[in-house]
């Protein structure tokens, strides 16, 4: 289940010392909720004359990665864009290439994870998805449940349109039931019908590949992310990468629609 020697090699380069690292005021910000439209893993095989699927193996190579910088640096959830909604329209051949692939990723690393405190939860239309696929998210949730250091969330045929129109679906029911009335409902109520209403909305959401756009993620929750863009695709992106997003992020002052500090007047 190792990861063919030939893509090793290419991602070693990125794996030296990043040459940066947080500074004070990142520290003292470190973001609880990190998300990642892990994109780009397609054009980094054509790149280099080979097949997609050793694209998205050293995608998944590198998320491996990204969830120990995340403990590293302190942070509680990352949720990463792993396949979505849309997805389906790619070639039969490179979508079950990719059902495949998640299997062996869960295969391959699930010591590791243990080893690491990493809670798995998925999110997405998991009913949809190949029996094989099913059971193992099953599996991975059931065996992880009580690991606390990170939670991986991992969107897997998932889309924020379809995550809205379903809690709206669920809404209406209930008030067609008695249970709410359409004018008692409010933001709280869309939210706690989410896929997983207790995971936090994402503080600063990642994209590389220098796509500059949210490609249907997390829609309700980002209303008040920071974003990030890079043009390094997934596979090369870096803990350097990694450092620089986060020391950005601290730099930001998150209004939520109101005043900096400076503009209240205060110190």
């Amino acid at each position: 289940m190792a990861l063919p020697e030939a893509i090793f090699k290419l991602l070693k380069p990125r794996r030296k010392a990043s040459g940066i690292e947080l500074t004070r005021e990142a520290m003292a910000n470190i973001p609880r909720h990190v998300a990642v439209i892990m994109d780009g893993n397609g054009r980094w095989a054509r790149k280099r004359g080979l097949p997609r699927r050793s694209g998205h193996s050293a995608g998944a190579e590198n998320l491996h990665e990204f969830c120990q910088w995340c403990i590293e640096f302190g942070i509680s959830y990352t949720t990463v864009f792993a396949f979505s909604t849309e997805n389906w329209q790619r070639p039969q051949q490179e979508v079950d290439s990719l059902m495949k692939l998640f299997v062996e990723f869960f295969a391959r690393y699930e010591e590791e994870l243990a080893a690491e405190g990493v809670r798995l939860r998925f999110c997405g239309e998991i009913a949809e998805l190949p029996q094989s696929v099913q059971e193992t998210m099953r599996k991975a949730e059931t065996s992880s449940l009580q690991r606390n250091t990170l939670q991986l969330v991992i969107a897997f045929n998932y889309g924020g349109r379809r995550e809205i129109v379903k809690a709206t679906r669920e809404l209406l029911t209930d008030c067609q039931a008695g249970e709410l009335e359409p004018e008692e409902l409010t933001e709280e109520h869309i939210s706690a019908r989410l896929y997983l209403p207790d995971v936090p909305d994402p503080d600063l959401i990642i994209r590389p590949s220098g796509e500059l756009r949210l490609s249907n993620f997390l829609l309700w929750q980002s209303a008040y992310s920071e974003f990030w863009f890079a043009k390094v695709l997934w596979p090369d992106f870096s803990r350097h990468h990694f450092i620089a997003a986060i020391n950005d992020y601290a730099s930001r002052q998150r209004r939520y629609g109101g005043l900096s500090k400076e503009e209240r007047g205060e110190k």
